[in-house]
């Protein structure tokens, strides 16, 4: 799950796959503004098919907290 959600961040956020690690801060490390968090919402969900819903996005911090999250809801 982590290469999947790896891979899709570091398209939508056009960083380098290096940059994509489990303990990158979405904010601080990857420069991710709130915008950005719903684009790569958006991008999880076409690539995955599954999305964080908007009242647990604002506590996904880390990269790990989304590899998480999504491990614990997928179907």
């Amino acid at each position: 799950m982590f290469e999947k959600v790896r891979d899709i961040i570091a398209e939508t956020l056009s960083c380098d796959l290096e940059q994509v690690t489990m303990e990158a801060s979405l904010a601080d490390d990857l420069e991710a503004d709130s915008l950005d968090a719903v684009e790569l919402n958006m991008a999880l969900e076409e690539a995955i098919g599954a999305c964080i819903p908007d009242e647990e996005l604002k506590n996904i911090k880390t990269v790990g907290d989304i590899v998480r999250y999504l491990e614990q809801h997928q179907e």
